[in-house]
């Protein structure tokens, strides 16, 4: 009995904590980052690139879906519940119901083509899971993105586990459903309130788990729950927005009739692939809103100046008892965006001038090359200046080859 009583405080603390975190975080500079990223990340293209291979691979998914269900029948009383779910919760109501009919008669008609009809199916399906990994590595600035192996291993599991974690949760909830009907006739306002409730926190964990592990970096779980809340806050008003504009505005009715399915829904998959990005723009830019730091403009040799400020932070910090920095502490340090350091840091790795140290708290980067006997002539040919043949007379005169790192830093 006192256990709920217990939990107070710590839930008064958080709750405080969380509107303080509201009232300091920095909208407008999220909305000014959120605009800048989709000029310069083009993600309105990706977005239409998305839409174009989710469309091809939408029946492959649907059928491997479909495939499950039907290799564990426990779960086949509950696959039209899961199909009708993924419609209704993803895709306005007007045009939930033509779309699933479509693809169920699509699904079906994929169960009579042969072997090689089928690896083609699957081939195209794991075509769209590819591109969003590449899509989502390439807004987290991540340039070595996992083993092919592993990525398809991974994405294979989540569209065959998936369903039935799904098949599961909607077991359980159809059985309290129709119990509560049989006792009530109808489920009460606040019941029905609990079940969209739930549906919304099962949107927020898919993408936030999405956010969390497909990125071949590292990512809290606070940033990506909320690229999580931001995708399906951003659904349910896109939804309802685009119910409204359809209901008071037939163009699409009135042009292509029953037809009109098709255009509404591919605009449908465009603005839900324009809210996912943005969503992960979020949960990507989250550590650089949070801490106010700024991006530093792509202005001649500055990824190689903001190189040797790192190197000097490192250098500074091996007169410090725990020696090396963090990539947080190295923002805050610098005032730049992590995302713009992280890059300059695995390069620095991959010169062995730098050195991971993975610890419970988090990694910790410290400097291993010794500035008076390092020549700098890596670093300038890697962020600098190409040693290209017509240039060597330019790194002669300069004294690229003969430049030590400490005179660099000085």
């Amino acid at each position: 009995m006192n256990f709920p009583k217990q939990l107070l405080p710590s839930a008064r603390v958080r709750l405080s904590e969380l509107v303080r975190t509201l009232q300091d975080w920095p909208w407008l500079d999220t909305l000014r980052t959120l605009g800048q990223r989709f000029r310069e990340d083009r993600l309105g293209l990706t977005a239409g690139s998305l839409t174009f291979t989710t469309l091809i691979a939408l029946v492959p998914l649907f059928t491997v879906t479909l495939a499950v269900f039907t290799a564990f029948p426990m779960f086949g009383s509950f696959q039209a519940a899961v199909e009708s779910y993924f419609i209704k919760t993803l895709v306005p109501e007007a045009i939930a119901k033509p779309v699933l009919t479509a693809l169920t008669r699509f699904a079906a008609n994929a169960n009579r083509l042969g072997t090689a009809g089928l690896v083609v199916l699957v081939l195209t399906a794991l075509s769209l899971m590819l591109t969003i990994d590449r899509t989502l590595n390439g807004i987290w600035r991540v340039r070595k993105p996992r083993p092919i192996a592993q990525r398809v291993l991974v994405y294979w599991a989540a569209a065959t586990l998936g369903p039935l974690l799904l098949g599961v949760s909607l077991t359980l909830t159809s059985y309290a459903m129709t119990a509560s009907r049989g006792l009530v006739g109808s489920l009460p306002a606040p019941v029905s309130f609990l079940f969209n409730t739930l549906e919304y926190f099962l949107m927020v964990a898919a993408f936030a788990g999405l956010f969390r592990y497909v990125p071949n970096t590292y990512v809290r779980w606070p940033h990506a729950l909320a690229g999580g809340v931001f995708v399906a806050t951003g659904f349910e008003l896109a939804k309802a927005a685009l119910a409204w504009y359809l209901g008071k505005v037939p163009t699409y009715s009135a042009l292509y009739g029953t037809f009109a399915t098709v255009p509404i829904f591919l605009i449908w998959l465009y603005l839900g692939w324009v809210v996912v990005l943005l969503g992960a723009v979020i949960a990507a830019y989250a550590p650089s809103l949070q801490m106010k730091v700024v991006r530093r403009p792509a202005t001649p040799g500055h990824r190689f100046h903001l190189a040797l400020m790192v190197l000097r932070e490192l250098q500074l910090s091996r007169s410090q008892q725990a020696h090396g920095m963090s990539l947080e502490a190295l923002s805050e340090r610098l005032r730049t965006d992590p995302l713009q350091i992280e890059p300059l840091l695995e390069k620095l790795r991959a010169l062995d001038w730098v050195g991971r140290l993975d610890e419970e708290g988090g990694a910790r980067y410290v400097l291993l090359a010794e500035p008076d006997t390092t020549l700098a002539q890596p670093l300038v040919a890697e962020l600098l200046l190409d040693p290209a043949p017509n240039l060597r007379g330019f790194w002669d005169k300069a004294g690229f080859g003969r430049m030590t790192l400490q005179e660099l830093l000085e």
